[in-house]
Formats: C-alpha cells, structure tokens, sequence
C-alpha cells in the first residue's frame, strides 16, 4: 500500500461530477496539482448503506476543503453511469458535488494498493495529499466502518501548520512549542 512520503501515481481516470448530463467520457488527471492540496477517499461500492452516510458527510464539509485549497475527490471502483444512477436516485448524494472517480477498472485502487482480496472492491480509503502531490496522510477502514470527515478535516489543518500538533489539537490552538 502507498503510504506517508509516497506520491499518488499520475493516472488519468473516469469521473462523474453532477447531474444534469449522462457521462461523457469526463476524466481526472491526478498528476495535475494547480497549488492544491488533494483529499482523495474511496468507499467500497455505490448503492450501499454505509458509503453514503460518509459521501454526505463529506460533502456537507466540501466549502471547508475548498477554504483550506483542498480538492475533494471521491472514488469506488463502479463506472460513470453507475455513479450517475446513484447521484439521480438520492438528493443527498447529488448535492455531493465533488468529481467521483469511476475507477471500475480498479488503476487507481491496485496503485494504493488498497483493493479488498476477497470481495475485489476498494477499502474505505483516505489519502491526504500535498500541493506536491505527495501522501502526507492515510487512513485505511476494513468495508463495515465508516469514517468521520471532520476528522479528515482536523488532519488537514494540522498538516498546512507544517507544526508539531499534539493528540486532539484543533484549528486556532497553538502547536507545541518545544523549549530550545
């Protein structure tokens, strides 16, 4: 698996955004960084139970990702059009309006190496990526525990202080200062 140090590999890949057309063959290049910060979190399989609770999640903090540089990707390994079935059939997941990566032919995810052995689908993933394009940050959930954005969120904001930041420190507290 890729880890902390590790640079996320410059694929082009399918991705769905919005509602309004059926796909049309839209991708992502991950090699692109634009000065951004990526956060990039994968789940299992589309039209499931608890891959949504977290894809919400997200999106109800994607203004603060975005305040902080960070582009919000997601991803499962299903296809543009399964994604699109999916965003069509719950309001909540449609105003999710982030790119979701369609990575059904699993590049991406055999790449982190974060793919499931048995069921063949994705691990819920999230990887926190520097302007560099470099891991700075992985957390790994086994298919039946979801993850809590915010914390994503606090990990962010502890990364650009580019400080030391104790256990539980949140955004506007001091870093530890270590006595010279």
């Amino acid at each position: 698996m890729l880890t902390v140090g590790d640079t996320i590999p410059a694929l082009t890949l399918p991705v769905q955004q919005g509602t309004d057309a059926l796909p049309a063959g839209e991708t992502i290049d991950l090699g692109t960084t634009n000065g951004k910060w990526k956060v990039l979190f994968y789940w299992p399989k589309d039209f499931t139970f608890v891959c949504p609770t977290e894809i919400v999640g997200y999106g109800e903090l994607q203004q603060d990702f975005e305040d902080r540089d960070a582009v919000l990707i997601g991803a499962s390994t299903d296809t543009a059009h399964v994604h699109f079935a999916w965003r069509k059939s719950d309001e909540r997941l449609a105003a999710a309006d982030f790119p979701w990566i369609a990575d059904n032919g699993k590049k991406l995810a055999d790449a982190l190496g974060i793919v499931h052995p048995e069921e063949s689908v994705a691990f819920r993933a999230t990887f926190i990526i520097d302007p560099d394009n470099v891991i700075q940050h992985v957390t790994v959930n086994g298919l039946n525990v979801g993850r809590n954005p915010a914390e994503a969120l606090r990990v962010l904001d502890a990364l650009q202080t580019d400080e030391l930041c104790p256990c539980n420190w949140q955004a506007g507290e001091e870093p530890l200062r270590p006595a010279a």
